[in-house]
């Protein structure tokens, strides 16, 4: 094997798709079919399964990823030590959710397109659970979680800050003029589904259906805008981050309702744990971490492993 069929091939586990792989690395796809083909050839064994346009990795292919990542780590932490400090490069494959793909990412995804133009960070929409399990197997390198909980199995990560959530509504509901809030007056009113997938709207289900007489149901609505859109028309009521309703609540279209969830989630980054960190991981960590520790919609003390991160070794 070499190191062009090896990095090929973690391209294409990674991502499930020889179209994209070939995308991403800029080769011909019929390149990256016989790269693939080369190494299962060299090893003797295979390593994808094709299944009806689609494809999936064999066992052996599962085995060989985590040494495919080790051995391009180990290489670029070489080249990095013989040739010295080189620019970030590459593909960065990243798990987040749609509202911190909306609302916090653009920043950080600018800074990184102006400083660091060779790296591409490659955001896959995705559910919490779903991306602790893409990082498990390989398929992500980092992903975003916004969950209560701050310890994952297999993971590591770094709690960036609570995440601020309201109960939101059209200035006109019922319930905005109301002093106080409570959990009975937001089960009687229509409430309107908050991301799909997510931990906070799991927690919301649950406190809403804590001691209700029969379960409550939530009209789904999509996506956050539409959410927004919805609660604007006067639809209902619904509980979503602070970060992606500021806008609406600024100009007037949205007001926060008198009432305080008890439950919190922390926005956290995460990779797998025992996995050697490359120098573009590194980076990103590291800048990341930095540019949230700046936000104030972000606060970063709330939670105790937020004041007692573990320092990692990052180069800036």
């Amino acid at each position: 094997m070499d190191l062009r069929q090896l990095t090929t091939f973690h391209r294409v586990a990674t991502l499930l798709s020889f179209t994209r792989a070939a995308s991403e690395l800029k080769y011909a796809q019929s390149s990256v079919t016989a790269q693939v083909k080369g190494l299962e050839v060299a090893l003797g064994v295979e390593l994808f399964e094709r299944l009806r346009g689609r494809i999936r990795l064999t066992p052996a292919g599962e085995r060989l990823v985590p040494y495919a990542e080790q051995i391009l780590s180990l290489v670029d932490e070489a080249r990095d030590k013989t040739t010295g400090w080189a620019e970030p490069s590459g593909v960065l494959t990243i798990g987040t959710t749609e509202s911190l793909t909306s609302y916090r990412m653009p920043p950080v995804l600018e800074y990184f397109h102006h400083r660091y133009p060779l790296l591409q960070l490659a955001l896959r929409p995705s559910q919490c659970a779903q991306t602790c399990e893409a990082l498990r197997q390989g398929a992500f390198d980092m992903g975003f979680l916004m969950e209560a909980r701050t310890e994952h199995p297999g993971l590591r990560t770094e709690v960036l800050g609570r995440e601020p959530l309201v109960a939101v509504a059209a200035p006109g509901h019922p319930l905005a003029s109301l002093r106080h809030v409570s959990t009975e007056d937001l089960r009687g009113a229509r409430v309107l589904a908050p991301e799909a997938g997510s931990a906070y709207r799991g927690l919301f289900e649950a406190e809403l259906n804590d001691g209700a007489a029969r379960p409550v149901r939530l009209l789904e609505f999509g996506n956050i805008e539409s959410v927004k859109r919805g609660l604007a028309a006067g639809l209902g009521v619904s509980v979503l981050p602070a970060m992606a309703v500021a806008d609406a609540v600024a100009a007037g279209t949205l007001t926060v309702l008198d009432w305080e969830p008890p439950f919190e989630v922390f926005t956290q980054i995460a990779w797998r744990r025992g996995r050697q960190l490359t120098r573009e991981m590194r980076v990103f960590v590291d800048r990341t971490v930095r540019f949230m520790a700046q936000d104030e919609r972000l606060p970063a003390q709330q939670h105790p492993k937020a004041q007692q991160r573990e320092q990692l070794q990052l180069v800036g």
